[in-house]
């Protein structure tokens, strides 16, 4: 019997629910451990869980996670969850860090229309069930969320071009979520990503009323045969003419 949760609160459940197998797995494994076990212990259990739990819930919806084989018959598919077990590998591993995530998106003929990003470690949860309004503008600069340990060769053109400052932290989802919860304005990525890194993001930033775009304006496209979705720009609507003519004067 198919769950009678709606798809909107199904993903908060699962991204919550993952989370907390998440958190007992990092705090069950023994503090001198390979951070590469821990890394490969949390991409697992939370894959194992998600794909046990959706074929429960929604047993006739196809799934692309991260950390599965890609199921082509997704293509043909009217509904698939994309999902990301455990966005921000690193992140996860080196504890007590609290900037990573769980992604669980639902992509339905054309569109993503429900999703949900859970940052378990701060008992934080994002969804299209219950969409926020971004707090008010700070009235400074244009914060940006960026890498703290990778960023890419071209942010300081953009910080320039924007007259922006810096806020360093860790996953996509946490990114994403960043302008969500007031603390940036932007998110611009550029450089190598693919559906599961963004879908959740993208569809709770959307259903909040945040701009989502690739990097040249045009709409992010998803459950494509090709996953890779190598960029992004999640930002405040204000923003979003700024931004991308920022980006414009770029060479990625």
């Amino acid at each position: 019997m198919t769950d009678p949760r709606s798809d909107h609160q199904l993903a908060a459940d699962l991204a919550r629910d993952a989370g907390e197998v998440l958190l007992r797995i990092r705090a069950d494994f023994p503090a001198d451990g390979d951070p590469k076990e821990l890394k490969s212990a949390g991409d697992i259990g939370s894959h194992d869980f998600l794909m046990a739990a959706l074929a429960q819930a929604r047993p006739d919806d196809a799934v692309l996670s991260e950390e599965g084989a890609d199921d082509k018959a997704r293509l043909t598919a009217q509904r698939v969850w994309i999902v990301d077990p455990l966005d921000g590998t690193r992140e996860f591993s080196e504890r007590p860090r609290d900037d990573w995530a769980v992604h669980v998106a639902l992509w339905e003929a054309g569109a993503l229309v429900a999703g949900a990003v859970a940052i378990p470690a701060r008992g934080v949860v994002h969804s299209t069930a219950e969409p926020l309004t971004p707090p008010p503008a700070s009235g400074g600069k244009i914060r940006l969320a960026v890498s703290r340990s990778r960023p890419p060769a071209w942010l300081p053109a953009l910080v320039e071009a924007l007259d922006a400052e810096l806020v360093p932290m860790g996953s996509a989802g946490v990114k994403a979520m960043s302008v969500l919860d007031g603390s940036a304005d932007a998110y611009v990525h550029a450089g190598g990503q693919y559906e599961w890194d963004s879908a959740a993001p993208v569809v709770v930033a959307a259903h909040a009323g945040l701009h989502t775009s690739r990097v040249d304006g045009s709409p992010l496209v998803y459950n494509q045969e090709n996953v890779l979705l190598p960029d992004l720009i999640v930002c405040r609507p204000e923003l979003a003419e700024q931004v991308l003519a920022a980006v414009a004067t770029l060479e990625f």
